[in-house]
């Protein structure tokens, strides 16, 4: 029986210049009892546009619907359905897990609160005391670890799939018809992400709700979904069962979905000559201190850790949250306190910091944070030139930018714009730009692909091995998505609560692993 009636949506934007946008082209989807409806597609595809207008949560600009969309919900038509009838479904019949749960949860108040909030809207009521039992029974229904201690958490103390367990949490407290859930998994480990799947099919079987799964990963979505919609550029351009659209595939697009893959051809170039050498490091964080000052409790983040990186060389580092990957890589490049000694070309990083800091780049998991907003594309990738190489005129600087932005396979007319101009995968090479144009040794990539749609995500590979190959370039890959650094690494190196828990040649580390966790890792890979 159908819950929800999606009939000829079409959703359109307008923009300042006065420019009209359809996000959404007459859209037609039905959900029924007890069913998973995956939507899929890549960024600017209008599947959460889609979500979205189901709930009338539109941002600004205030969008416009079509004449004849419809969305109808146990009868009842939600387009322009007025904001007191709203309140009662929103987050009430119909609740939404959104993707960022750090940006969705609000820092100031702890989760039990927060939870709480959302019990109280819909069910008046509630005594104090019963609110708070139901509270604590949301927290143990999503399997949080440690239940009452982590009611009076706040949300940076929570790890990211404990924060995205708070917000599903939050979306089940009213036992929901729907549960809508956009992209829940993205920026999550693999073995988290796994959980997570798990956690929703369990509540879905337990609550008898009916979820629309979104995510622009097909293969995630294959796994979770009774049925799959496929959108491109606002257009629904397939519909039909999981297996339907699996085993005879129709669109094209469906097709370069589904046969995306991170190819595994790695060149040959490199050499024996050992370019960055860590020799055991160490970093500590103090957790607690007497009244003297006097550190009495400490995290080792990065627990005595060594390796070497030869030149032309990819060395992968996977790992979940939490086990010291990133920590490490930010003591290489010194923006954190360690012990032990780095050194490139056999030369101490710490006797000449300024001359070592643009041959050892850094390309962050999150291009828009980490590229100033307030800056155009031209002093974004310029800015480098300037602090390590002040003598080269303004002419000359032009040119290398010019030349550097066409290596990374964008064109000259972005020169001028911001970077909320630009989709994630050009702001990743927008990144990828700005280390280039230093002419470094060594570029640490951390967690380069893991917001990015898969087709996206094998155009960056793809062109990050180009650069290896013709720079002779040595990377440091981190993430926590074994099949990413399967198709970019030479060697592996697996971490674990800080420690180095295996190492060795790719091959190795995939045919033959040794480490229980190493297993966990790539059996829990999705893709």
């Amino acid at each position: 029986m159908s819950m929800l009636e999606i009939k000829n949506l079409s959703v359109s934007f307008r923009s300042q210049e006065n420019k009209e946008f359809q996000a959404v082209k007459d859209v037609s989807l039905n959900l029924n009892e007890g069913e998973i409806l995956g939507i899929v597609g890549e960024s600017g595809s209008g599947k959460s546009v889609t979500a979205l207008s189901i709930l009338g949560l539109l941002p600004y600009p205030k969008a416009k619907h079509g004449a004849k969309s419809s969305i109808i919900f146990n009868n009842q038509e939600l387009i322009g359905m007025n904001d007191k009838d709203f309140q009662k479904i929103r987050g009430g019949d119909i609740a939404f897990i959104f993707q960022e749960p750090m940006s969705s949860l609000n820092p100031l108040h702890k989760i039990g609160k927060q939870i709480a909030e959302a019990l109280m809207l819909h069910q008046e009521n509630l005594s104090k005391d019963e609110i708070k039992k139901r509270t604590f029974e949301l927290l143990k229904a999503v399997k949080i670890p440690n239940p009452e201690s982590k009611i009076n958490a706040y949300p940076f103390e929570l790890s990211g799939g404990q924060r995205q367990r708070v917000m599903i949490a939050m979306a089940i407290a009213n036992n929901p018809k729907i549960l809508i859930a956009d992209e829940p998994t993205t920026a999550l480990d693999v073995t988290i992400q796994e959980q997570i799947i798990d956690l929703l099919l369990e509540l879905k079987q337990k609550l008898g709700m009916a979820i629309i799964f979104i995510s622009h990963n097909l293969r995630l979505v294959n796994k979770i979904a009774d049925n799959i919609a496929v959108m491109y550029q606002g257009n629904l351009v397939e519909y039909g069962s999981s297996k339907q659209i699996f085993n005879t595939p129709q669109h094209s697009y469906t097709k370069k979905l589904i046969s995306s893959n991170l190819s595994l051809n790695l060149d040959n170039n490199t050499d024996n000559n050992v370019i960055l050498k860590a020799e055991n490091i160490t970093v500590t964080f103090p957790l607690q201190k007497n009244l003297f000052g006097k550190v009495t409790k400490e995290l080792k983040a990065v627990n005595d850790v060594s390796f070497e990186l030869n030149r032309g060389e990819t060395l992968g580092i996977v790992g979940e949250s939490g086990s010291g990957k990133t920590t490490l890589a930010m003591a290489i490049v010194n923006l954190v306190k360690y012990s032990g000694k780095i050194s490139i070309k056999n030369n101490d990083i710490m006797q000449e910091v300024k001359d070592f800091s643009k041959n050892l780049q850094v390309v962050f998991q999150d291009p828009y944070n980490s590229l100033n907003p307030r800056m155009n594309i031209t002093q974004i990738i310029g800015e480098g030139l300037s602090v390590h190489y002040p003598q080269i005129n303004a002419d000359e600087r032009m040119n290398m930018i010019k030349e550097i932005v066409q290596e990374v396979e964008l064109s000259e007319d972005i020169l001028q714009k911001y970077p909320h101009e630009f989709s994630g995968g050009q702001r990743q090479r927008i990144a990828l730009a700005r280390t280039l144009i230093l002419n470094p040794q060594v570029i640490i990539l951390d967690e380069p692909t893991s917001a990015l749609d898969v087709t996206v995500q094998a155009q960056v590979v793809k062109l990050l091995k180009k650069l290896q190959q013709k720079h002779k370039l040595s990377y440091i890959f981190i993430s926590h998505d074994m099949n990413a650094v399967r198709a970019m690494s030479h060697k592996i190196m697996v971490m674990k609560d800080g420690k180095i828990v295996e190492s060795g040649s790719v091959n190795d580390i995939f045919n033959s692993p040794q480490q229980a966790y190493t297993k966990q890792l790539i059996k829990a890979s999705i893709i």
